[in-house]
């Protein structure tokens, strides 16, 4: 069962960001982003209050839980505004290949903030993922530094990094939440991360892009979409990691990136060149070596 219901959170993942990047023909990148909370918190909300009527009752809420979820959500909402700007400087699927580099971030982020070292084939495979993201970069010519700081590269991996930081940060803010089951402390966190982006967010846009708040509303039969994918994707990965190992798990969901690459190819029309897809399934063999031999 956890196969299956994993598949579908990144079926849902891979979904929810291509509707970000078709958002961008009607609202700004952060206004792509921002639907993704607005739509996404009173569903994440809903799922809380269902819990509660079922009869499982609330975690415990440790003091450090508000800094450390409120960290990891504004990550969250720099991440995705820089994976969508990766997807407007080259294409959807390369955008997501760099963006796939934080699993190797969260490695180098957890020796130094966690002094969880990776062992030998984690390192070998953050170094493959490294080399693949610089020949990703350099669009199969002659490697420079000019390419690796090409736009789709520095906001791909910029986008990686926040990933990783909020990725640390929910997993940081479960802790904080007691004894309760894992399912019910992952939903209580993304409620509370998904309102807190909301308010955040949807502060910025009313500072800097007021505009944007109203066209979110306009467009609700596309912009609601994206919310409540976030949020199936969400209690999906949510379920299956209370089912199974996370590393399995992880590890299975990055069937995401041919998903990403079939409507990449089906449904947004890009096309890919045979050096593009070389120097992304070196990016994998990374990823997939520092999650299983890390």
């Amino acid at each position: 069962m956890w196969i299956a219901i994993t598949i579908t959170a990144a079926g849902f993942q891979t979904a929810r960001t291509a509707l970000q990047h078709r958002l961008r023909s009607l609202l700004s990148v952060s206004g792509a982003g921002f639907v993704r909370y607005v739509y996404g918190a009173p569903l994440s909300a809903l799922a809380v209050g269902i819990a509660l009527f079922a009869g499982v009752g609330l975690p415990n809420i440790e003091p450090r839980f508000w800094p450390v979820i409120a960290g990891g959500g504004i990550a969250q909402i720099l991440g995705t505004i820089c994976l969508i700007r990766a997807f407007d400087a080259r294409n959807f699927a390369v955008g997501t290949v760099f963006a796939k580099t934080e699993v190797v971030l969260v490695a180098v982020f957890s020796l130094v903030l966690l002094g969880e070292p990776l062992r030998l084939g984690g390192w070998l495979g953050a170094l493959i993922c490294m080399v693949g993201v610089a020949l990703l970069a350099s669009r199969g010519t002659r490697l420079s530094w000019e390419s690796v700081r090409e736009p789709a590269a520095l906001y791909g991996l910029a986008a990686a990094g926040l990933f990783g930081l909020a990725a640390i940060g929910i997993r940081g803010a479960t802790r904080a939440l007691g004894d309760s089951g894992t399912v019910m402390r992952a939903i209580v966190a993304l409620a509370v991360m998904n309102t807190i982006q909301t308010f955040v967010h949807g502060g910025y846009l009313l500072a800097r892009e007021r505009p944007q708040v109203r066209l979110a509303f306009v467009h609700w039969r596309s912009s609601s979409v994206v919310g409540v994918l976030s949020v199936c994707g969400s209690a999906c990965w949510a379920i299956a990691l209370a089912m199974e190992n996370a590393a399995k798990v992880r590890t299975l969901g990055q069937i995401e990136l041919l998903f990403t690459f079939a409507v990449s190819y089906w449904w947004l029309n890009d096309r890919h060149t045979r050096a593009e897809f070389l120097a992304s399934g070196l990016v994998m063999a990374g990823v997939l070596a520092v999650m299983l031999a890390g």
